[in-house]
């Protein structure tokens, strides 16, 4: 039955993650069905109305069509309504019962209707008869033992549904999120009439709000507590359930009790310490009267016909109050939490700190250890995947139209995701010694295994296939550089060119591959498979004409060129990629393409070779060098954008010579129309040729990518050729020094690019082409620029990524020779070596170490001696290391003796070291607050290191589709066509969520993108409901302190304090400035907008002070990063001369406008409105400054009895603030719609116009006063500056102006 088996796959997806929900089940307000990371095989096409996407392809966006409303009527006569759209399917009311707290925990069931049973994947539509009210009736099925155990395991998450022990340790796709804790749970709730849920803090009057910070998180603290990362969470031990649910003894059922319906035996303890045995049949549950020692498996009261429940649940409801109480509480919070942090991600996500939490008891998941598959070499035939299989018929599925493409797309995620995921179990398996290899009796690095249909082996040169080449260092790069090729053909996706499924997992110091099985590969030898390509590196080749002609599909996009070389009978054979590459045809007929490591044009500045010269700019600087191997090629988006820039390149040189021909022409020189066709012709062939071109007629870049292989041979006809390939290499080796890395360097520079950490900054360099073995010269090139000044924090980056990736390159090394027993103890050494300022030499052990520490001299430990090797590395010994491979690896000289010597001279935080080398080298440590600096006692201990996880690398699935209309989305709005840009990123979004699911990267971009947007048309609520979303999806994706998720948090705080939930807003800034303070330190220009987020936001709190301290450490910053004379710190001076006149101390708001006028009038002229706005600011501070003095002087004469008015001072509008803020962070509108800039710029014009009327009706202006005439204030002097024409506005239009009332005034008690 489809619908008793769609109920049964609901239980059994969510079985496969504990806890958690899969996007099968669950759909949001849109309507928008995802799929992709359940178990469930069977494809689900898009649901929702239709509507067409700009670039034609269908999507769910139109919501308006009519909806069903049915009725559904569940066991027990309950009956809950519903409304449907048509083109829903049956599985979204599966999905409803799964969601409601009373049939969450409903499996087995068929959905009926007029007596039918019903496809769950058939829509509404396509049933028969239906109409509004029509009746659905879910009705009970019997169980089978696949659907028994289903259900216990559904129970069992259910029970533990709020546990967080699967998120910290990283198991079946649970990952942390930590925004509900931070936050209290309150944002943006609202009821169905779209108000506020509840009166919480953050609606509190301003002056009432908890401002102050932690210590640690105020400007200037530098202690960096880890502590305080994440929450404490609250102990859900209250709401424990049962003490022990477990499989009975007695299983099996005996013959005769299966012919009655047995299918299982369980044991229960109650809170009520009540022991109980329960039968699983196929009718339900219910208690049998067995024992420990008898079996007697009659029910315990058959007199009583309600103690056979369908549901486990039901049952235990009936035989425990406490199980019944907090069961429905605990159902109560889980339905409560956001759907998002429910989900199960597609793939794992790990943390690199977490807290110690107790081991909890689970015998349901004890028995799916013992019975895994790992471990055992007995398979049942048919239950392991044919993974080769599933990901080359998913690329053969048809895409002709839209919705083929939809479901093609969805398909090749799902599959691509499980082969991840079991491709990452089975390499952890591989090194823990679970798998028994193919060739046992090889060396361990030689060993090869086979498990689950996926082939794994080390990363290792183990047939020496890379002596030449750099040994294990080139075969470690391989891997790599394979997994770029794939990357590169799969995008392409050249039909008939299968490519293998491949993961690279780095774990306990190896490196596994793991890929899928090509048909037959395994019982011949390789050479008789080869059909295309050399097994030898060029020695012996061959070629296959059906492999060339889908090699040509592939090699325009690739820019590879076709060439000849000859094989080893002096024969010319066409080949038109690198010669490593293979092609095999496999049993089942495919044509396999493998060994891509050679895809992109090699990189010859890290490749000597004689007799051959760089180009000058290389030379210059120290080009070519020696490199660990000889497979250094050049990034994917290197080569794009070599050709972008030798595409202007040849078109300006086009335009130029066309130029000079029709000026000659012009000269008098006679011509005919067959010579101004030739010569056009000639000066085109010229151009092509200067430029490198391949084709004489046309524009067209390729690389032959066995120019410089060390034993290809070219016949004669390729030697022209070959001359203008030499050169292309040459250039782009160029290119990457010359523009690439100063264009880096210039973005950094003007705060285009505002890294944070080691992935960042990976990030950036890659999209620029640059590797990272170019981040010494990057380094070096800093420390020699005029305005290394401004780029600190990435030359402190730079040199943290050396110092953490050479020291994840020896801990590899380190690994590999430590027993497991032993692997804690020599990981928290290694780190005590690395980090810690304590200088001993030998290992921390710890009391358990020792057997008997009575004797000196006879210690005995529980390691064996042979394994303590690594117990003698010490600190000194270590940066050695660390110093010798920086210079191997990097080019970069660290010189330096120990972390303290290397924190002191490039600025470094050893908190944030720790954070990047634990992320790199896949290691969990405790999370507790870790004293780096004490010298007579070591930082970590053994208990410390609580696990270590894989760190992997696989193909990226991409949606084109989605990806293009996310592309137009953007373009519309950066045109500032916000309702059309609007409507495109949300047809995107829902491409995105129905071909990856809820939880993806592209989906929390629109996400974000449409926050912001919903905050420009002042719809907040909205923003913050998607914001929300973009932070969950962020944290659980890719970690909860990545720099990304801490923007996301700034972003929520933002719309959070427009919502007027201001201690909301403060306790997210403040959560952000904590992670960036561990991520980075508090020397960052991405801190300076974190500051003055919140000191904006304290001033609007009235805590002026605390507000100051924030405003002035953002103008630091902005001094330092972004010049003197940068408008970011006028505008810093700007903020913190107006809450200085909010608390009356005028004299400093004066200083702090005066130097804000400064730079307006030095950058923008007296005539700029922001010159001008800055001028009045300053008259208008002088005249309080003025008045204030007056006061004071009339009360040291005239004592107390002075007859004088209270000096007033103006409290900044929360509208003014949110358009400050809007500053800050960039929300701006572009000026290009010119209709919709001035209609904005003359609401921003009458606004400060308002402002300043406000604030000059509140005091006298004194007469005679002029721009140089000198005023006391406070009995100092200080100038004053007049401009009368009041105007201010922005260079930059602010959108989403709030209507509230302008400056409140406030008495200053004198």
């Amino acid at each position: 039955m489809v619908s008793k088996g769609a109920g049964t796959e609901i239980g059994s997806a969510t079985s496969s993650h504990p806890g958690k929900e899969t996007a099968d089940n669950w759909a949001d307000s849109e309507r928008s069905v995802a799929l992709p990371n359940g178990t469930s095989s069977k494809m689900i096409p898009p649901t929702g109305s239709a509507g067409r996407a700009a670039n034609g392809v269908e999507t769910n966006i139109d919501a308006s069509q009519d909806t069903f409303n049915i009725k559904v009527q569940l066991p027990g006569s309950d009956i809950i309504d519903l409304h449907l759209p048509p083109q829903e399917m049956v599985q979204e009311i599966a999905r409803v019962l799964m969601e409601r707290e009373d049939t969450c925990h409903r499996t087995c069931f068929s959905i009926q209707h007029d007596g039918n049973i019903l496809d769950n994947f058939a829509e509404l539509a396509s049933i028969e008869g239906l109409k509004d009210g029509s009746v659905f009736r879910v009705v009970e099925e019997p169980y089978t033992i696949r659907e028994s155990r289903l259900h216990i395991r559904h129970i069992q998450d259910l029970l533990k549904s709020l546990d967080l022990g699967d998120a910290y340790n990283g198991i079946e796709c649970n990952s942390l999120s930590f925004l509900n804790s931070f936050s209290e749970g309150d944002i943006g709730e609202t009821s169905a009439s779209g108000k506020r849920k509840r009166r919480s803090v953050s609606d509190q009057p301003l002056d009432t709000v908890e401002c102050s910070p932690p210590e640690c998180i105020l400007p200037g603290a530098k202690d960096r507590p880890l502590s305080l990362l994440q929450p404490m969470t609250m102990d859900n031990k209250h709401l424990q359930c049962l003490k022990s649910l477990m499989m009975n003894g007695w299983n099996p059922p005996p013959g005769n009790r299966k012919m009655r319906g047995d299918l299982m035996y369980l044991n229960v303890i109650t809170m009520e310490d009540r022991h109980i045995s329960i039968t699983a049949s196929t009718r339900g549950f219910f208690i049998n009267q067995s024992t420990a020692v008898e079996f007697n498996p009659k029910p315990d009261n058959p007199n009583n016909p309600n103690l056979l429940c369908h549901s486990l649940v039901d049952l235990l409801n009936q035989i425990s109050p406490i199980f019944k109480k907090n069961f429905a509480a605990l159902q109560k919070k889980r339905t409560n939490s956001h759907p998002f942090t429910r989900l199960a991600t597609p793939l794992q996500t790990y943390s690199w700190i977490i807290p110690h939490k107790p081991h909890t008891i689970d015998f349901v998941r004890a028995e799916n250890v013992y019975t895994s598959p790992i471990c055992h070499e007995e398979h049942i035939s048919g239950q392991i995947r044919d993974w080769n299989e599933e990901l080359q018929i998913t690329r053969e599925m048809p895409s002709q139209n839209p919705m083929q493409q939809l479901l093609k797309e969805q398909t090749i995620f799902k599959v691509s995701s499980d082969f991840v995921a079991a491709a990452i179990s089975g390499a952890m398996a591989v090194v823990d010694g679970s798998i028994i290899a193919i060739n046992p009796g090889e060396y361990i690095k030689m060993q090869m295994f086979v498990w689950n249909n996926i082939f794994f082996s080390f990363g290792f040169d183990i047939r020496e296939n890379f002596k030449e080449s750099g040994g294990d260092h080139a075969a470690y790069a391989a891997s790599s550089s394979d997994l770029k090729g794939i990357q590169a053909y799969t995008d392409v996706n050249v039909e008939g060119l299968h490519l293998l499924g491949t993961v690279i997992v780095d774990y306990r110091g190896y490196r596994v591959v793991a890929q899928s099985i090509i048909p037959g590969i395994l019982e011949q030898e390789q050479e008789q498979n080869v059909v295309y390509g050399s097994i030898d590196f060029g020695k012996a080749v061959t070629s296959h004409h059906e492999y060339v002609g889908l090699l040509l599909k592939a090699s325009k996009p690739l820019r590879i060129q076709k060439h000849m070389i000859l094989n080893e009978m002096d024969q010319p054979i066409m080949l038109c990629s690198s010669v490593d590459c293979k092609g095999i045809v496999g049993n089942d007929g495919r044509r396999y393409f493998l060994d891509l490591f050679r895809t992109f044009p090699l990189d010859l500045n890290y490749l000597p070779i004689a007799g051959e010269e760089l180009h000058g700019e290389c030379q210059r600087l120290g080009f070519p060098k020696e490199y660990r191997h000889k497979l250094c090629s050049v990034r994917p988006e290197l080569v794009e954008n070599f050709i972008q820039y030798k595409n202007i390149q040849f078109s300006e040189l086009l335009k130029e010579k066309m130029r000079r021909r029709r000026s000659l022409m012009e000269d008098g020189e006679g011509t005919t129309e067959t010579n101004d066709y030739t010569r056009d012709d000639e000066v085109l062939r010229s151009t092509c040729q200067e430029v490198g071109s391949i084709n004489e007629g046309i524009f067209d870049i390729r690389f032959n990518l066995n120019v410089y292989a060390p034993d290809v041979r070219f016949p004669e006809c390729e030697l022209e050729s070959l001359k203008v390939q030499k050169r292309l290499m040459k250039d782009i080796a160029a290119f990457v020094v010359s523009v690439q890395i100063p264009s880096f360097i210039k973005d950094c520079e003007g705060h285009v690019l505002m890294p944070a950490d080691g992935a960042t900054i990976t990030d950036a360099l890659h999209k620029y082409g640059i590797n990272i073995r170019y981040i010494g010269k990057i380094t070096q090139l800093i420390s020699q620029s005029e305005n290394k000044q401004y780029l600190e924090h990435i030359s402190r980056l730079l040199i943290g990524e050396i110092i953490t990736r050479v020291a994840k390159h020896v801990v590899v090394l380190y690994q590999q020779n430590v027993e497991i027993s032993a692997l804690s103890l020599a990981i928290s050494h290694f780190l005590n070596c690395f980090l810690s300022s304590h200088n001993n030499g030998a290992a921390h052990l710890l009391p358990g170490e020792l057997a008997s520490r009575k004797k000196r001299n006879k210690r005995k430990m529980r390691i064996p001696e042979n394994d303590l090797a690594w117990a003698s590395l010490t600190c000194t010994e270590l940066w050695k290391q660390i110093n010798s491979e920086a210079v191997e690896s990097f080019d970069y000289a660290l010189a330096c003796d120990g972390v303290d010597q290397a924190v002191d001279k490039f600025s470094l935080q050893k908190v944030s070291l720790l954070r990047e080398f634990c992320l790199k080298a896949g290691i969990q440590i405790l999370l507790r607050d870790y004293n780096f600096d004490n010298r007579h006692k070591p930082t970590f201990t053994e208990d410390d290191i609580l696990n270590t996880f894989p760190v992997f690398k696989h193909i990226i699935v991409k949606s084109p589709d989605a990806e293009r209309v996310y592309q137009k989305a953007q373009m519309n709005i950066q045109k500032g066509n916000i309702k059309e840009g609007f409507v495109l990123m949300k047809e995107s979004l829902n491409l995105f969520k129905n071909v990856f699911g809820p939880l993806h990267l592209d989906v929390c971009a629109c996400l974000h993108m449409l926050a912001q947007l919903n905050y420009i048309i002042d719809d907040i609520p909205e923003a913050i409901k998607n914001q929300q979303k973009a932070v969950i999806i962020s944290e659980r994706i890719l970690g909860f302190d990545h720099p990304n998720t801490i923007r996301e948090y700034v972003r929520l705080g933002l719309y959070c304090f427009a919502n007027n939930q201001n201690a909301t807003a403060l306790r997210l800034l403040y959560h952000a400035r904590q992670l960036m303070l561990t991520v980075c330190g508090e020397d960052h220009p991405e801190v300076a907008v974190l500051d003055i987020n919140i000191g904006l936001v304290l001033q609007t709190a009235l805590d002026y002070d605390l507000a100051i301290r924030f405003l002035q450490k953002g103008l630091e910053l902005n001094f330092k990063y972004s010049g003197p004379q940068a408008l970011q710190t006028a505008l810093s001076y700007h903020l913190l001369a107006q809450v200085n006149a909010s608390k009356a101390d005028f004299r400093a708001a004066m200083q702090h406008e005066k130097q804000a006028y400064i730079i307006y009038r030095d950058r923008l002229g007296e005539k700029h409105l922001k010159t001008k706005g800055s001028s009045e600011f300053l008259k208008h501070f002088t005249q309080q400054a003025v008045n204030l003095q007056r006061t004071m002087n009339e009360i040291y004469k005239n004592g107390s009895n002075a007859n004088l008015s209270p000096v007033l001072t103006t409290s900044q509008s929360k509208k003014m603030t949110l358009e400050q803020l809007n500053i800050i962070n960039g929300i701006v509108l572009m000026e290009t719609r010119k209709s919709a800039l001035e209609k904005a710029t003359e609401q921003m014009r009458n606004l400060i116009l308002e402002e300043i009327q406000a604030s000059q009706r509140l005091t006298k202006t004194p007469a005679g006063i002029g721009v140089d005439d000198q005023i006391l204030v406070n009995g100092s002097e200080a100038s004053g500056e007049i401009v009368h024409d009041a105007e201010k506005t922005l260079g930059k239009t602010l959108i989403n102006d709030k209507a509230e009332t302008g400056c409140v005034a406030s008495k200053v008690s004198v």
